[in-house]
C-alpha cells in the first residue's frame, strides 16, 4: 500500500513541474559575485548622465551593479589610453574620418579601443583585426576592398565589444527669414555661405554647435593645428584641393581635377589647381602657395603620431613638387587607397595665404605650427620650431574680421562674446547671400532658445545647443513653426557603448552579449532623447563609405537572451530543472500509471473480497444445525 501511495505521490509531483518555465529563475543571483562595473563620464555631460541612469536601470535587472566615475574630458582620455574602464561612451569620428581614420584610431594603440580589444575569444584576436585594417588601406580594387570592409565588420561584430547605441544627426533651427538650407557632410559642416536671405537685412547671427557643445572660441583660427580652433569657423575661411560630398564622393575644390598612376611601389597624383582664386588678403593661389603648406605641415616631428601622424596619409606620403605655375604632382610611398578622401579633412592641412607665413622658406626655424607648442624634437627627424601665423587669410566662403572677448571660467579663461565675418565677394563658387556673419556667444541653452524664439538670433546649426527635448518641442509647436524651421541631417556618426575585454569581467565574452542585450536601446532613445535619435545596429553610420552592412546577430534588446546567457550557473540551473522536470514526468508515467492500475485492482478486489465475506456470514448465520 505505501507503494502505492509512493506513485501517487509522484505522479502528481510531475504533473505540477509541468507548469515550470525558466522566467521563474532569478537571474539576479547568477551575477551577485561580481563586483560593481566601472562606468567613466565626463563631467558635464548630461545626456550621457541620463542615458548612464537608464543603463544602470537596465543591468540592475540582471543583478549588475554599476560604479559611475566622473572625471574631465583629460582624465577620461587617460582611462581610454590605459585600459582602467570597463565601460564609456565613445563615438565614430563621421564622415569623412568613417570607417577607414577611425580604425587607423584603433591600430594607433592610444584610445580605449584597443584596450576593449584585448581578449578577443580564440581564434579571433586584437592583431589579426588590425592586419585586416592595414591591409584594406593598400587595397587599389573598389570590389575587393568592399569586400574586405565586410569581413572587418564581421570580426569586430561577433566580439560583442562595442554596442552601437544612437545615430547622431546634426539638428539645425533657422528663422525663416532665411531659406537654401543645405545639410553639412560631417559633424561640424555648417554651409551657412549656401542660404539665401529672403527677408530683413544681409547680417546673420548664429549660435554654432562646437567641440564643447555650447559655443566659447574659435580659438586661433589657423589652418595648421588643433584645439581650441573650432572645425566650423576654420571650414568657413580655409579650404584644402579636395572637399567631401554626399555619398562619399570626392568634389574639387582648390584643385579642379587629377589623374592617378600607379607606380611599382607607389602611386603619383596630378594636380590642376583651380585657377582666378585669391586668398582673403589678395595673394594669389597657384601651386608655390600649395607647395608651401605641404613643406609647413610635413615638416620633421610633425609627421610622428604625436601631430599629425594620426592619420594614413602623413604616414604615406613621399614628395610633393610643382610643375608649373598650377600643377601639383604628390607622390605616395604605397597605394594608399583613402588619399584623396583624407584631403578633404578640415585640419590640418587647409591652405593658408603666403603672407600669413612667420617664414615661407624656413619650414623647421619659423613653422606655421603654434607658436606655443615650442620646439618640436624627434630622435628621428629633425627639431621643429613653432612661430605660428602671422594673420588669418585663406580662400573660403567668409573672410574673418574681429572678436569681442570675455573672461570665462576661475582659471582667467578668455572666451569669444562675437566673433564677426565678412563674406568673400571673391569666391571662387560664388559670393555668399550672407553679407556678414555673426557668431554670439550664450552663457546656457536656455539663453540661446530664448534668443533664438525672440528672433534675436537666426541659426542655431550642431549638436550640443539645445537639449533634444527643446528642439521637439521647437518642432511640433505650430506657434513656433510660423517663425522656426528645423532640419536634420542623416546619421553622420554613431554613439557607442564601448565594453573593455582587457578589464575582467569584461573578458568573458558571455558577459559582454548579457550587458549588450540587457540594455533597452529604443526606450533609452524615447526617454532621454525625446525620440529624436534613430536607434542603430552598426558602429558605422550607414552613409560611411563600406559600412551599410547587415552584420548578425542583431546587438539589440532582449531580456531571455540577456537572462539566458548571464552566467553559466543561470544556464546550468535552468538545464537542472528541464532535466528534474523530465525525470518527474517519467516516474510518473512509467511507474505512476502501473500502480494507480494496480491500486485500482487491489480496491476492486477488496471491495469484491468484503461481498464475499458478507455472503459467506450471512449464509453461516441460516445454517441449520445438524
Amino acid at each position: 500500500m505505501k507503494l502505492i501511495q509512493t506513485a501517487l505521490l509522484v505522479t502528481i509531483l510531475a504533473v505540477t513541474q509541468i507548469n515550470y518555465t525558466k522566467s521563474e529563475l532569478d537571474v539576479k543571483t547568477c551575477n551577485t559575485d561580481y563586483q560593481p562595473l566601472d562606468f567613466y563620464l565626463v563631467d558635464g555631460d548630461a545626456v550621457g548622465a541620463a542615458v548612464e541612469a537608464s543603463i544602470r536601470t537596465d543591468l540592475e535587472r540582471i543583478g549588475l551593479k554599476l560604479n559611475t566615475i566622473v572625471v574631465t574630458k583629460d582624465e577620461w582620455n587617460e582611462a581610454q589610453k590605459n585600459g582602467n574602464f570597463h565601460l564609456s561612451f565613445t563615438e565614430t569620428w563621421g564622415t569623412p574620418y568613417d570607417p577607414h581614420a577611425y580604425a587607423t584610431g584603433w591600430v594607433a594603440e592610444d584610445e580605449g579601443h584597443h584596450q576593449a580589444f584585448t581578449n578577443f575569444e580564440a581564434p579571433a584576436s586584437r592583431e589579426e583585426l588590425y592586419k585586416m585594417i592595414n591591409m584594406v588601406m593598400t587595397e587599389e580594387n573598389n570590389k575587393n576592398r568592399e569586400a574586405m570592409w565586410l569581413d572587418i565588420h564581421k570580426y569586430y561584430h561577433a566580439q560583442a565589444v562595442m554596442l552601437p547605441l544612437w545615430g547622431k544627426r546634426i539638428p539645425t533651427l533657422m528663422n525663416n527669414r532665411l531659406s537654401g538650407y543645405v545639410p553639412g557632410q560631417q559633424q561640424f559642416d555648417y554651409p551657412v555661405h549656401r542660404l539665401s536671405v529672403v527677408q530683413g537685412n544681409s547680417t546673420v547671427t548664429i549660435s554654432p554647435g562646437a567641440q564643447t557643445g555650447l559655443f566659447a572660441t574659435v580659438g586661433r583660427l589657423d589652418p595648421h593645428t588643433y584645439r581650441p580652433n573650432e572645425f566650423f569657423s576654420n571650414n568657413w575661411v580655409y579650404e584644402g584641393l579636395t572637399s567631401y560630398g554626399q555619398d562619399g564622393q570626392i568634389i574639387p575644390a582648390l584643385a579642379k581635377s587629377w589623374t592617378q598612376d600607379n607606380l611599382t611601389e607607389g602611386e603619383q597624383y596630378t594636380f590642376q589647381l583651380r585657377e582666378d582664386v585669391l586668398f582673403h588678403d589678395g595673394t594669389v593661389w597657384n601651386c608655390q602657395a600649395a607647395k608651401i603648406n605641404f613643406d609647413h605641415v610635413f615638416a620633421g616631428g610633425l609627421k610622428t603620431a604625436d601631430w599629425h601622424g594620426w592619420y594614413g596619409l602623413v604616414t604615406h606620403i613621399d614628395s610633393w613638387e610643382c610643375l608649373d605655375e598650377m600643377t601639383l604632382r604628390i607622390t605616395n610611398k604605397i597605394k594608399y587607397a583613402p588619399f584623396l578622401q583624407e584631403l578633404t579633412y578640415i585640419r590640418p592641412l587647409r591652405m593658408l595665404s603666403p603672407a600669413s607665413f612667420a617664414n615661407t622658406t624656413d619650414v623647421l626655424g619659423a613653422n606655421s605650427c603654434h607658436a606655443g607648442w615650442g620646439t618640436i624634437a624627434h630622435p628621428d627627424h629633425p627639431n621643429v620650431t613653432c612661430a605660428g601665423i602671422l594673420n588669418i587669410s585663406g580662400t573660403g566662403p567668409f573672410q574673418f574680421m574681429d572678436r569681442t572677448t570675455v573672461s570665462c571660467g576661475d582659471d582667467g579663461e578668455t572666451c569669444d562674446a562675437e566673433v564677426v565675418f565678412r563674406r568673400n565677394s571673391n569666391y571662387w563658387d560664388g559670393a555668399p547671400d550672407i553679407q556678414t556673419l555673426i557668431i554670439k556667444r550664450y552663457e546656457t541653452s536656455e539663453a540661446v532658445k530664448a534668443a533664438l524664439l525672440s528672433a534675436e538670433l537666426d541659426i542655431i546649426w550642431g549638436s550640443g545647443v539645445l537639449p533634444d527635448a527643446d528642439i521637439f518641442e521647437i518642432q511640433e509647436s505650430e506657434a513656433h513653426q510660423q517663425m522656426i524651421m528645423v532640419f536634420h541631417t542623416d546619421d553622420v556618426q554613431n554613439v557607442i557603448l564601448l565594453l573593455n575585454s582587457g578589464k575582467a569581467p569584461l573578458n568573458d565574452i558571455n558577459l559582454r552579449k548579457t550587458i549588450i542585450h540587457a540594455i533597452n536601446k529604443q526606450k533609452i532613445v524615447q526617454d532621454d532623447l525625446a525620440g529624436l535619435p534613430s536607434v542603430v545596429d552598426n558602429v558605422f553610420p550607414l552613409i560611411a563609405p563600406y559600412s551599410a552592412v547587415d552584420l548578425t546577430p542583431r546587438w539589440d534588446y532582449d531580456f531571455e537572451k540577456a537572462t539566458l546567457l548571464s552566467c553559466e550557473t543561470a544556464s546550468n540551473l535552468a538545464k537542472k530543472y528541464e532535466s528534474n522536470k523530465n525525470l518527474a514526468l517519467g516516474l510518473g508515467l512509467g511507474l505512476g500509471i502501473p500502480c494507480l492500475l494496480l491500486f485500482i485492482a487491489t480496491v476492486l478486489y477488496a471491495k469484491k473480497n468484503a461481498h464475499l465475506q458478507q455472503i459467506i456470514a450471512t449464509s453461516n448465520k441460516n445454517a441449520v444445525p445438524a
